[in-house]
């Protein structure tokens, strides 16, 4: 075989080398962004709890492992394993889940990398392999899929890039395809679409609707808000888990780093919440790696990030949601014009609206009437075990 397959599990320091391996491999990728490594491996420093570590509320109910693959000291490839309780619960499935899947132009190590994880998961009862993904793919979850269209452009914060090869090398080993993803592209500098101001003034002469910013002051009842709608609005999507209130608190912890309250705002129709869009200005512009042992370590990516991050010219959409009650009044078109208007005003340039999955229609239609293009796609793939 020529390589080593090393498992490395929870708690193992192994695993600070499983963070390091997509930075040998993609060493001077121009589009290449990683996170930064605490949100992996935890940050007493950054109070960041990583999600490779025991104490993060995904492993509340998930058992996870992961594999490295290495020839001596030379990192040639990981993936992660993963079973997610409560998502199988959720949808009835016996589902395992592939991730964290990295590797070099070695189609022989990402056929052992994914029969390690294949034959983990089925070993734990599981008939279905299903990624990439961070851990797994529920909606909310960040990382998701294979990057099958643009890739002469780096990522927004928590998506993924990745070599043209990878979708090649997964479906080389049986794998099909589960879902597609999307992402557009507005060009805010630009001003938005002719007809979507227009639209909005007159929603807002036949509805009583109100709109507000977040209140920074107040994240946690405000992201409690963002779950409520979350959890309703997008029940009906592929993917859909509902978020706990634990996984809302990391949600919470990580707008207090970036957010603009001017890109987040609430709905509410006759009084009553109807509707979230949040839009967060893209950290990835900071992070980019300098491929400078000092610069690329977390506490200066983080200050570099605090140092500009009111200087960010783009932004990545990341949800929006509308109460099934109140859908089809025109809520979008209120919303997407105003946090339109105040990143123009505010000077930011660009704009892109993802995950978008492929069948959801509405948001396809809605991103481009914003004056959207087509972007990006991502696929995740699926391999009966039976």
């Amino acid at each position: 075989m020529g390589f080593q397959i090393q498992q490395v599990e929870l708690g193992e320091r192994g695993l600070e080398e499983f963070v390091e391996v997509p930075w040998k491999l993609f060493r001077g990728d121009p589009c290449w962004t990683p996170p930064l490594r605490a949100e992996l491996l935890g940050s007493r420093l950054l109070g960041i709890t990583g999600l490779l570590t025991r104490a993060h509320p995904y492993h509340h109910d998930a058992e996870v492992t992961h594999f490295i693959a290495r020839d001596g000291e030379n990192l040639l490839g990981r993936v992660s394993a993963a079973v997610n309780r409560r998502f199988n619960e959720f949808y009835g499935t016996k589902t395992g889940f592939f991730g964290f899947f990295d590797v070099g132009p070695r189609p022989d190590v990402a056929k052992e990398l994914l029969d390690c994880a294949s034959a983990w998961v089925k070993e734990r009862g599981m008939e279905c392999l299903r990624g990439p993904g961070g851990y797994s793919n529920a909606t909310h979850e960040a990382n998701q899929g294979v990057l099958i269209e643009g890739f002469a452009y780096p990522p927004t914060v928590e998506l993924t890039h990745n070599p043209p090869y990878y979708g090649e090398y997964i479906e080389a080993c049986g794998f099909v395809k589960a879902m597609d993803y999307h992402a557009y592209l507005i060009q805010i500098s630009d001003g938005p679409s002719e007809r979507l101001g227009p639209l909005a003034d007159a929603v807002l002469r036949r509805r009583s609707i109100e709109t507000r910013p977040i209140d920074m002051g107040k994240v946690k009842q405000e992201v409690d808000l963002i779950v409520r709608i979350y959890n309703e609005a997008w029940a009906a999507n592929w993917g859909f888990l509902p978020l706990t209130e634990a996984e809302g608190a990391a949600v919470a912890s990580t707008l207090k780093l970036v957010a603009d309250p001017g890109l987040m705002r609430f709905a509410y129709v006759d009084g009553e919440l109807a509707a979230v869009l949040g839009a967060l200005p893209d950290p990835n512009v900071a992070f980019r790696p300098r491929w400078n042992k000092l610069q690329d370590t977390d506490l200066v990516r983080a200050l570099r990030l605090l140092r500009t991050r009111r200087r960010i010219p783009d932004m990545r959409l990341m949800f929006f949601g509308v109460l099934p009650r109140f859908r089809k009044l025109g809520i979008d078109a209120v919303l997407y014009s105003e946090v339109l208007d105040y990143a123009l005003r505010r000077g930011y340039k660009t704009c892109e609206p993802s995950l978008l999955l492929e069948g959801n229609d509405l948001i396809l239609r809605a991103s481009s009437f914003m004056g959207g293009v087509h972007h990006k796609t991502w696929r995740i793939y699926e391999k009966s075990l039976r």
